[in-house]
């Protein structure tokens, strides 16, 4: 038995022993956890608002860690820092056949449908691990796997350095898009309700302009990324994008209105965007975050011992922080 936290309900969560396996096959490898970041998916299966998600479970997979015993002598090496890719896939259906494994019919993810990674140590198959290089720090490293999502998003546009883009959203995978597009050279302006977020954005980003949603004219936009997740995200950016513009959806509104008429006159391109295709977006992913110059450590709220996990979800679930990350080496 390991110590992690297990979510026995929505809304019970408790840190203490978990069920862990016992032994490695051939193919599977036990990590040492060093950091979690707490998603938004994990607020959501926290509050009971994921139909899929199954109890009790344990929870989180947004996770970094250190090989520490290898079921297969040719895998990853003791001691290597990994990530996880946390969404199991078959290799078998017509979608993983066509490479494209973040949209496999049968699909599970860890912490929502399957045994997450928050404990101590776990075991995982090593198809699902990517080794981190030596120089990516443990605070840039737990990024990977996030930053991989808006890598997967990117590559349906074309971003240059004229490109203006307005990016919906200002939690963690919003401002991970600021990161990207900034990095790319675009002319970003950053969207959202809540004028702290916004501010904050700016102080790190001082390169961008900052709105809130009625501060935005209609037709301002090449290229819109919309990372709220909410109806109203959704709506304004057809809004806002220009006539032969591109919106990618990345964010889970689960209804929203589209004016037709709007979208059709405009000619606007719509990209729905989930989750990354591996290794291919990870090794981006990686490639971004091994270069000093892709701004990421303002995204980073705040560090607690995974025993103030109770605290953590809490400011994770407020809504007035980014990026929650939860140490297991304290």
């Amino acid at each position: 038995m390991v110590n992690g936290l297990l979510l026995k309900k929505p809304g019970e969560l408790t840190w203490g022993a978990v069920p862990a396996p016992e032994g490695l096959k051939e193919d599977e490898i036990k990590i040492r956890v060093i950091y979690g970041g707490i998603c938004g998916s994990d607020v959501a299966v926290y509050k009971g608002k994921l139909t899929h998600a199954h109890y009790p479970v344990v929870a989180g997979h947004e996770i970094l860690g250190e090989v520490i015993e290898n079921g297969n002598q040719e895998a990853i090496q003791i001691g290597k820092r990994v990530v996880i890719q946390p969404n199991s896939y078959c290799g078998e259906c017509e979608q993983c056949l066509s490479g494209n494994t973040n949209i496999c019919n049968d699909k599970k993810s860890l912490g929502i449908n399957n045994q997450g990674g928050f404990s101590e140590e776990f075991i995982i198959s090593s198809k699902y691990v990517i080794e981190v290089p030596d120089e990516v720090t443990d605070e840039r490293a737990v990024f990977i796997e996030p930053l991989a999502v808006i890598v997967h998003g990117f590559k349906k546009v074309p971003i240059t350095k004229n490109t203006r883009v307005g990016i919906v959203g200002c939690g963690t995978e919003g401002m991970l898009a600021v990161a990207t597009a900034s990095y790319y050279g675009a002319k970003v302006t950053a969207i959202d309700v809540n004028s702290e977020k916004l501010s904050k954005a700016k102080e790190h980003y001082s390169d961008i302009e900052i709105c809130l949603p009625d501060e935005v004219d209609e037709n301002q936009f090449d290229i819109v990324f919309e990372v709220a997740g909410v109806k109203s995200a959704f709506e304004k950016s057809i809004d806002i994008v220009k006539p032969g513009g591109a919106i990618v959806v990345i964010g889970l509104a689960p209804m929203a209105e589209i004016p037709v008429v709007k979208l059709v006159r405009k000619e606007i391109s719509i990209y729905g965007s989930i989750i990354y295709n591996v290794p291919d977006d990870f090794h981006k992913s990686i490639e971004f975050l091994s270069d000093d110059a892709f701004q990421i450590e303002p995204i980073i709220s705040d560090i607690l011992p995974v025993q103030q996990f109770a605290e953590a979800y809490e400011k994770a679930i407020s809504g007035k922080c980014r990026k929650i990350l939860l140490d297991f080496t304290r």
